[in-house]
């Protein structure tokens, strides 16, 4: 198989890793956006993510490392199995979910400093305590 197809379909299991984990996260389907001067990704970063995490697990550890660039001609061939499909896929998840952590670890320490400037009562501990990371600081400021 050409090396560029093996690359683009590798890239495109990523970019669905990324659409699974915003599906999955409470993030959902949103533009990137600005929380508290906290940069928060979208579907859009998720998908970049993802398919950028990809690319580089298989162009690092894969079949394409051994793919020479400066010597491909119409003979150059490489082989693409399911499995690396596959781990594509998962490693385009778990890059975008690296980064959707990060961010709401970001929104829960702010979220904290947040929750210190009030009296909270414990009907509002408990709505804190079971809203998804973004929702926490939207809690807090109705609080």
């Amino acid at each position: 198989m050409n090396p560029w197809i093996c690359a683009l379909l590798i890239t495109l299991a990523g970019a669905v890793g990324g659409v699974v984990n915003a599906f999955l996260t409470d993030n959902g389907f949103v533009k990137p956006r600005f929380i508290h001067n906290i940069w928060c990704p979208g579907v859009i970063s998720n998908v970049l993510i993802g398919a950028f995490s990809a690319f580089s697990s298989w162009a690092f550890y894969g079949s394409g490392a051994s793919v020479e660039l400066t010597q491909l001609n119409e003979r150059t061939a490489i082989s693409l199995r399911f499995s690396a499909l596959a781990g594509a896929f998962l490693v385009g998840v778990a890059g975008s979910r690296w980064l959707t952590n990060e961010v709401d670890k970001r929104l829960l320490r702010e979220s904290v400093v947040e929750a210190g400037k009030k009296n909270l009562s414990a009907e509002d501990c408990q709505r804190i305590a079971k809203a998804p990371a973004r929702q926490v600081l939207k809690v807090l400021e109705q609080s």
